[in-house]
């Protein structure tokens, strides 16, 4: 063999090599920029061109009170927290059906689907507020994940520890992977209520109580992600009667199908538990009349083999942000839910930067949603939005989590969520607690908590 063959035979040989193991998300060079250009986690620190995106602030947008709650407020102090820095402004304008075409390119297909088609739809827009942040633990993570991690098809991330995985991504899923990962603080106790809403606005309400593990971002021990599950969830439905004491169990894992995702399920009707055979994917979430699919839940969970993920790029768009008004303790929900729509008086839309993901479903394989446009914050990696498409590639579903900041963990996430049918009309609503107790970030659990026979205890004791 000559020289140049060898030399051949050897390039051949790692390029295969690093296509069957991964490739480093970044070099050492580009990953510098964290914390210097890019906010920590990744995201463009400076304004834009015009100001209308400021520059990023992160916690100093945040006085000592609102930063350092120790423990779990009380009612008077969550009011108060909550309504944070945003109270009594006022919007810069509102987007109703009669201007949107001034708005058209910062608005997502389903905004403009909604503003179109329903009569009295608006977004109003307020002054944009960056002040997403995460604790120093956390940053420093990302900033070593961003040379060591490695995301090998759609599923298997390796060299990711408590961080965000890709804070300068590459592709599309490493995007969706980040949100998959975000930090939600070490554990949580939350009360979670759902509605359907119909086309008159009346809705049936489901009272959820739900205790949440989050093994892999866990500051206080921490675990790679290759042995340490992404999550433990134990949910247990409270109302309406004929539903309740309906129990799930979720280890929530990265990977494929059993590999992914275990799943238990107690019926007080069956009165016994069971392994959920069909968790993920497009089968309808429980509960929710089939206005949802279970990998809509938290916007996107669970597999991504089903979609090729495009990365299309990062984009100016009006998304909901510093949603506090629907999260104020004491907030009815009758107060905000609508007739096909969410108020406009209980929103608020600021422009963002977003990283825009395009998920096509993968030849031959099956998805109710044939196609979904994503569009992630670029502070967070919060998923804002989603456009979702039926079989026939028409616009079907328009999803959106309202962002809000909660800086005593510190996160920011989507609370609530809601998911527009365009074709029937109705809506559907998740994460509402304003009725009940807002989330309880400073909750800890013993070890077997999450476990089948744990589960069986509490069955019991729900008899």
């Amino acid at each position: 063999m000559t020289t140049r063959n060898l030399i051949k035979l050897m390039l051949l040989v790692w390029l295969m090599a690093r296509a069957a193991t991964g490739q480093a998300a970044v070099s050492a060079e580009e990953a510098a920029r964290l914390g210097q250009g890019l906010t920590p986690v990744g995201g463009l620190k400076a304004a834009n061109g015009d100001g209308s995106i400021p520059e990023w602030r992160g916690a100093s947008l945040y006085n000592d009170a609102q930063k350092n709650v120790q423990g779990h407020p009380d009612d008077a102090q969550l009011v108060e927290l909550v309504k944070g820095l945003n109270s009594g402004d006022a919007p810069l304008f509102t987007i109703t059906r009669a201007n949107m075409a001034e708005h058209t390119g910062k608005l997502t297909e389903g905004q403009k689907a909604l503003l179109q088609g329903r009569e009295g739809y608006a977004i109003p827009v307020y002054a944009s507020q960056r002040g997403a942040f995460y604790p120093a633990t956390i940053n420093e993570a990302t900033i070593r994940n961003a040379t060591s991690a490695r995301l090998e098809g759609t599923d298997t991330v390796t060299g990711a520890r408590l961080g965000y995985a890709f804070p300068i991504p590459q592709s599309g899923a490493e995007v969706i992977w980040n949100h998959k990962l975000r930090y939600r603080g070490d554990s949580l106790v939350r009360n979670n209520n759902e509605a359907i809403v119909e086309l008159d606005g009346s809705f049936q309400l489901t009272k959820k109580l739900e205790d949440v593990f989050f093994a892999y971002g866990n500051i206080a021990n921490p675990g790679q992600l290759e042995d340490t599950p992404i999550a433990y969830f134990l949910g247990r439905i409270t109302a309406p009667a004929r539903v309740a004491g309906q129990l799930a169990l979720v280890h929530e894992k990265a990977g494929l199908g059993s590999s992914g995702r275990l799943a238990w399920i107690f019926n007080p009707g069956m009165g016994r538990i069971t392994r959920a055979p069909s968790v993920g994917y497009d089968a309808p979430s429980p509960g929710t009349d089939g206005e949802q699919f279970n990998d809509q839940i938290d916007m996107f969970n669970g597999a991504l083999d089903r979609y090729d993920w495009k990365l299309v790029g990062k984009k100016e768009i009006y998304i909901p942000y510093n949603s506090t008004a629907m999260n104020v303790p004491g907030t009815r929900y009758a107060d905000f839910i609508g007739p096909k729509f969410i108020r406009p008086e209980y929103t608020r839309y600021e422009l963002h930067r977003v990283w825009v993901v395009e998920a096509t479903m993968r030849e031959g394989i099956r998805h109710q949603l044939s196609r979904r446009t994503f569009y992630v914050d670029e502070d967070s990696w919060s998923i804002a939005a989603m456009d979702g498409y039926d079989g026939r590639g028409e616009l079907w579903k328009y999803q959106e989590g309202h962002l809000i900041t909660i800086p005593w963990v510190p996160t920011t996430t989507g609370s609530p969520e809601v998911s527009y049918d365009l074709q029937s009309g109705r809506y559907f609503m998740t994460m509402l607690h304003s009725e009940d107790e807002f989330p309880d970030f400073t909750q800890s659990f013993e070890e077997g908590y999450f476990t089948p026979n744990n589960m069986k205890r509490l069955a019991k004791r729900l008899k």
